[in-house]
C-alpha cells in the first residue's frame, strides 16, 4: 500500500500567489525525485469548530486560509528516499528562508502516514 505525507498550513490570502508558485516548483521537484503524487488544496468548507478543526489547528488569523496537502509514494523506505533527495534540492533552498516564506511556518504540521483502508 502507497504511503502519504500529509501537510496543514495556514497562508495569508495575500500570499496566494507566492504560495501558488513555491507551490508548483515543491511538486515538480517532489515528483521529479519519485513522488508518485503531490496535490495541493484550499479550504472551501472548513468551519471552525467547538473543540477542533482546521482553522484551530494552525491557529488560523484573519485574512488567511488553510491549505491542506500530500505527497505519495510507493512506501515509507520510498518517502525516505524522495524526501532525502528533495531536501537537498537547491531549487527549494530560497523557499526555506523565513524572510520570504509565503506562509508562518511555525504553524504548519505534517506527518506521514500507512495506508489503512483503501477501497
Amino acid at each position: 500500500m502507497k504511503y502519504v505525507d500529509g501537510f496543514v498550513l495556514p497562508v495569508p490570502r495575500k500570499n496566494l500567489k507566492k504560495y501558488e508558485k513555491m507551490a508548483k516548483l515543491a511538486g515538480k521537484v517532489w515528483r521529479e525525485h519519485g513522488a508518485l503524487e503531490y496535490v495541493e488544496c484550499i479550504a472551501d468548507d472548513v468551519k471552525k469548530g467547538k473543540v477542533t478543526s482546521f482553522p484551530q489547528s494552525v491557529k488560523l488569523k484573519a485574512g488567511e486560509v488553510v491549505i491542506f496537502s500530500w505527497a505519495t509514494y510507493k512506501s515509507r523506505a520510498h518517502r525516505d528516499r524522495v524526501l532525502k533527495k528533495v531536501m537537498n534540492d537547491p531549487r527549494l533552498a530560497p523557499m526555506m528562508n523565513e524572510d520570504d516564506m509565503a506562509f508562518d511556518g511555525m504553524r504548519m504540521f505534517w506527518g506521514g502516514f500507512k495506508q489503512f483502508i483503501v477501497k
